[in-house]
């Protein structure tokens, strides 16, 4: 089964016959059968030539850029092999209808509030405390189907994160009250660790993407713009509990990150070369996990899912059948 690599150390990967190799500044070598391979996380200082960069193109394998804190810059993103003009045409048509756009939109965000409650409501079977904030939640979901434009569903979406940043506090065992989502910069753990895993999630959706036919620049809840793959954006906010929120509540309970994993700038905190090893790892096992699919009846894993979710989104685009977010039943 392929599955992504990430390179966190500093060295150069080139091409030998049909094999990505690895050399690190340490001396350590590591081959890679390009069957393997999903797509590829540089981290660290890599050294690379257009040799390489063309094989991964007929490979059809992305690489995704991270700067020296461990955030997203960006991704090499192969020519895309499965061109549709009819579903490009009607993608942007359901861009450009507001009454289409707006239901995808609201069902992302609907999807996104139930995976949010899910967490809620399995932290307050074990711990409890949080009856407040799932109440506060569902009683703003009304409001949400009343919704009639993008500002006001991003407005909600806004407060329902808020709120639910909030509660961290009693699902966290935390020395030091967890105050604010800070996004530029992320100024503590908790802070890091979210701009980390969502930078992953979203490189990671972009990777789903371009396996299918949807062009990944036009989204729905999210503007589209320059130099951004926007349409991962909308699609990264329905799994951003499930898988991220997910790696981060064992990480922090289990103790397997302390503050010890954490580089201090003035301002800024991010996870140190260590602390990013261990995310990886579990955010890889997270991926990776499989769950027994209720609809097509087979075991499939959470990267799948995320595929599975752009299919459906394909199908609406296409006219064939509404879409309806990914929401966790168990």
């Amino acid at each position: 089964m392929k599955r992504n690599y990430y390179i966190t150390k500093n060295g150069r990967l080139k091409r030998k016959d049909n094999t990505l190799y690895l050399e690190f500044e340490t001396g350590e070598k590591k081959a890679i059968p390009v069957e393997d391979v999903e797509g590829l996380y540089l981290m660290g200082e890599t050294d690379l030539n257009t040799k390489l960069l063309n094989f991964l193109s007929q490979q059809k394998i992305p690489v995704h850029v991270f700067n020296y804190y461990g955030y997203y810059s960006g991704s090499y993103y192969p020519r895309e092999h499965l061109n549709s003009g009819f579903l490009l045409v009607n993608q942007v048509e359901c861009y450009k209808d507001k009454g289409k756009r707006l239901a995808i939109a609201k069902e992302l965000i609907n999807s996104a509030a139930h995976n949010i409650l899910r967490n809620l409501k399995y932290y307050q079977n074990r711990k409890g405390g949080l009856e407040t904030y799932i109440s506060g939640i569902e009683a703003k979901l009304p409001e949400l189907d009343k919704s009639s434009g993008i500002l006001e569903l991003m407005a909600w979406e806004g407060h329902v994160r808020e709120r639910y940043y909030d509660s961290f506090n009693l699902i966290l065992e935390l020395e030091e009250e967890f105050t604010k989502r800070t996004k530029r910069p992320p100024d503590n753990m908790i802070n890091a660790l979210i701009s980390f895993g969502n930078s992953l999630l979203y490189a990671t959706t972009l990777g789903e993407i371009y396996h299918t036919q949807l062009n990944p620049t036009i989204s729905f809840l999210h503007e589209p713009g320059n130099r951004r793959f926007s349409l991962s954006l909308d699609i990264a906010e329905v799994f951003k509990p499930v898988i991220v929120d997910h790696v981060i509540f064992k990480l922090l309970n289990t103790k397997m990150l302390g503050e010890s994993d954490f580089e201090k700038d003035v301002n800024f905190c991010y996870l140190s070369e260590n602390g990013r090893k261990v995310f990886l790892k579990e955010y890889d096992e997270r991926l990776n996990t499989t769950i027994k699919h209720r609809s097509i009846g087979r075991n499939v894993s959470y990267r799948h899912l995320i595929k599975l979710e752009c299919y459906k989104i394909e199908k609406y685009v296409a006219g064939i059948e509404e879409y309806k977010g990914f929401r966790t039943w168990w």
